[in-house]
């Protein structure tokens, strides 16, 4: 006699590590989870922001590396070519007024900024008998023109940097807004909001980078500009002493004729 077949379904046994319909996993994924998807860090995120912004954002992105650029070159120039150096010019200052001309020079060529070189190139105009006032006074003023031109080099992009940024972030601005309303347009009578202020963030992107890169390059740009202009007046008021005023022995040797002469008429 044999065994009645059961009537009992009988559950198929699952797979340990597959697919819920028995299937393998692929590539040797049985009994592993599938791992969740990785967290987008700063540098992620900012790649994706470029990508929504389109060129223009690529554009800014690049503005903003030359404005860092400019800015450390020219910090790195003023402090190799000694712009904040004035000990060494009020010291030379002293001696000419001293009458001590012959230990001013020296105490000038040991400084490096454009202060004293000026005013070094002042005193040896002034010194040279065979040169005229208005002559060492040129003189003095092409030298200062010259770093002065030297100083200013790369500031005119500055101001040029802070000036497009914004207009160019405003264009990015209308070019997503059109493109916005445009998509809003084709959806046709199945108006997704979502549609319209997807577009709109993602245009007033520009307009957010373009300020973020005006700013800083326009801040820079009026603080190197200002080191420059102190820098000059000083080259000017440095020479300016050295052409007005004398030094104290040229004050001396009148004042002791006269007393010679008062002397004998005694």
């Amino acid at each position: 006699m044999t065994d009645a077949p059961s009537s009992l379904p009988t559950a198929a046994p699952q797979a340990s590590g597959g697919s819920l319909d028995g299937a393998p996993l692929p590539g040797g994924m049985e009994g592993q989870a599938v791992p969740a998807a990785a967290p987008v860090g700063p540098f992620g995120e900012v790649v994706e922001l470029l990508a929504a912004g389109g060129p223009i954002m690529l554009v800014l992105a690049a503005l903003s590396v030359v404005t860092l650029a400019v800015v450390l070159y020219k910090v790195i120039q003023f402090l190799t070519a000694g712009v904040w150096a004035r000990r060494g010019v009020g010291r030379a200052l002293e001696l000419w007024h001293a009458g001590r001309a012959d230990e001013a020079a020296p105490v000038l060529s040991r400084e490096r900024g454009p202060v004293a070189q000026v005013l070094l190139v002042a005193l040896h105009m002034r010194l040279n008998p065979h040169m005229r006032a208005e002559e060492a006074r040129e003189e003095a003023e092409r030298v200062a023109a010259l770093h002065i031109d030297r100083l200013t080099g790369g500031l005119r992009l500055l101001a040029v940097i802070a000036t497009l940024s914004p207009l160019l972030g405003l264009l990015g601005t209308v070019i997503g807004m059109i493109d916005a309303f445009q998509a809003l347009e084709s959806a046709g009578s199945k108006v997704d909001p979502s549609i319209l202020s997807g577009g709109i963030w993602v245009a007033l992107l520009t307009t957010a980078a373009g300020l973020v890169v005006a700013i800083p390059a326009a801040a820079a740009h009026q603080w190197l500009e200002g080191v420059v202009e102190r820098a000059g007046r000083a080259m000017e008021d440095a020479a300016t002493q050295v052409f007005t005023r004398q030094p104290a022995t040229a004050f001396r040797k009148p004042v002791s004729d006269a007393g010679v002469a008062v002397q004998g008429a005694e």
